[in-house]
């Protein structure tokens, strides 16, 4: 049944290594069941019951979309409400606050109608290939340096942001900014406080793990990243438990494991505010669903074809088959989030990791969808993977996805600079959209202003005065 629903052999993959795939896509993205929650209730500031309901909402939107990806795209990426989409949500639902006067609960959920009416004109859009269109428009002398760009966002999140540290001293600190940034070892520890020695197990855990993985990888083993996560996380575990002095698995003691269903529906399930809505006006309604749609639709774009590329999906014009149908998938599942409670859906870079195990159809993307469902009543077993483990496969997976610079032609400055912005861009603004953005907008002005603008399309011309449009005059 399964041969026949992926066309696994056609893919040439089994189930045992898109089980395996998917399961490492999740290990690598199993922080936004959490986190996501936290971004959108001020870290529980608002109260359980909207938290439990917006961790329910990642949980099911999520797997809605990944079960769409699986069976109408037939793809192995994973997707979870976008990092950076959930921030802009929390700023939005605080300025709905100080605009109308309402409670953070009733901004919240007009707040959803933005994203209800968001998830339709995708829906529509990807229906009547637009989308598609839009992915057509960009140039592949772009297009090559997306996988590259993406992989350094990663070795950032992994090495940088992934992985924070908390003590008496404040927080987060973080390996790059505050350990390896330091001038001398006793700064980083007068820095950190009792945080140093977290650090110290945190940096040698992510680069432990990191070169397990390497090793294995080089010894042929399929699961390399998985087994390197684990054997990280054991070296964490252990870790914390010697040198800390701290239970690793404390948190599962008192742990519940029954989803809290009945705060979803008191608080976010179809709980659309459309009155509340009507009072934000029509004008910032409009921007903001605009600038939802932009954020979403290139950053879905870029994960979509800088993981495609990686995993060799792409034909020889740079294309990948069933583009249309990978689109819907975020579109169905920024509805289904809309109307359970959280912010846009979309296409996780992480899925990278597991197209590095090995993942190449769908059936990667129904198990880490599975394993979402599953973390409803799982959630506390999940949270206890340390991010330093998680750290060590997001650094391997973007030193891999750099190996994509290859089939770049630096000879041609109108493709190399583009491509080196984004390389820059992408980590330091932490939003592939608006990476893709800057390499759209230098690719066209250089084209148009040393002769050759017929070889941009009227659409390149059109996305580019759009970002143009968004970065300096939008308010």
């Amino acid at each position: 049944m399964l041969e026949k629903i992926f066309r696994l052999k056609e893919n040439k993959t089994t189930v045992k290594t898109e089980v395996i795939a998917g399961l490492t896509t999740f290990m690598t993205m199993a922080y936004i069941i959490a986190l996501n929650p936290n971004l959108l209730t001020g870290f529980g500031a608002e109260g359980a019951n909207l938290w439990n309901g917006v961790f329910l909402a990642t949980c099911i939107a999520s797997a809605v979309g990944m079960f769409v990806m699986a069976f109408v795209a037939n793809k192995p990426f994973a997707m979870a409400p976008g990092m950076g989409l959930n921030s802009f949500f929390a700023v939005v639902v605080a300025n709905i606050v100080s605009l109308t006067g309402m409670s953070y609960l009733e901004s919240f959920q007009s707040a959803l109608c933005i994203i209800l009416v968001e998830g339709i004109v995708f829906v529509i859009l990807s229906v009547l290939n637009i989308r598609e269109k839009i992915v057509d428009a960009i140039p592949l002398g772009v297009r090559l340096g997306i996988a590259p760009a993406i992989g350094m966002m990663l070795m950032n999140i992994g090495i940088g942001s992934n992985a924070g540290v908390y003590s008496d001293a404040g927080g987060p600190f973080y390996a790059m900014r505050d350990f390896f940034g330091s001038l001398t070892a006793g700064l980083a520890k007068d820095t950190m406080g009792s945080g140093y020695a977290a650090m110290v197990l945190t940096v040698a855990t992510m680069f432990i793990g990191l070169f397990i993985i390497v090793i294995l990888a080089q010894k042929g083993v399929k699961a390399a990243v998985i087994l390197g996560m684990l054997a990280a996380s054991i070296i964490y575990w252990i870790g914390e438990a010697i040198f800390l002095h701290v239970n690793p698995f404390a948190s599962l003691a008192g742990a519940s494991f029954l989803p809290p269903f009945q705060d979803m529906a008191a608080t976010t399930l179809f709980k659309f505010n459309f009155s509340g809505f009507v009072r934000i006006g029509g004008f910032t309604v409009v921007t903001l669903i605009v600038t939802f749609c932009i954020i979403d639709m290139f950053d879905t774009i870029g994960t979509l074809v800088g993981t495609a590329s990686r995993a060799g999906m792409l034909d020889q014009n740079g294309k990948m088959p069933k583009m249309k149908e990978a689109l819907l998938a975020d579109a169905v599942g920024t509805v289904v989030g809309s109307a359970t409670g959280t912010s846009t859906v979309t296409t996780f870079v992480e899925s990278a990791s597991g197209v590095e195990a090995g993942g190449r159809t769908g059936l990667t993307a129904l198990t880490t969808g599975i394993v979402f469902l599953a973390c409803m009543f799982f959630a506390p077993v999940a949270a206890v993977i340390p991010a330093a483990a998680t750290s060590s496969a997001l650094i391997y997976v973007g030193v891999l996805m750099l190996t994509g610079l290859k089939n770049v032609h630096f000879d041609d400055m109108a493709e190399t600079v583009p491509v080196a912005l984004m390389l820059i861009a992408m980590p330091v603004s932490g939003s592939i959209g608006h990476a893709i953005g800057i390499g759209l907008i230098s690719y066209t002005v250089i084209k148009l202003f040393i002769g050759k603008a017929k070889d941009v399309s009227v659409l390149t011309y059109v996305l580019s005065a759009i970002f143009l449009l968004k970065f300096f005059l939008v308010a």
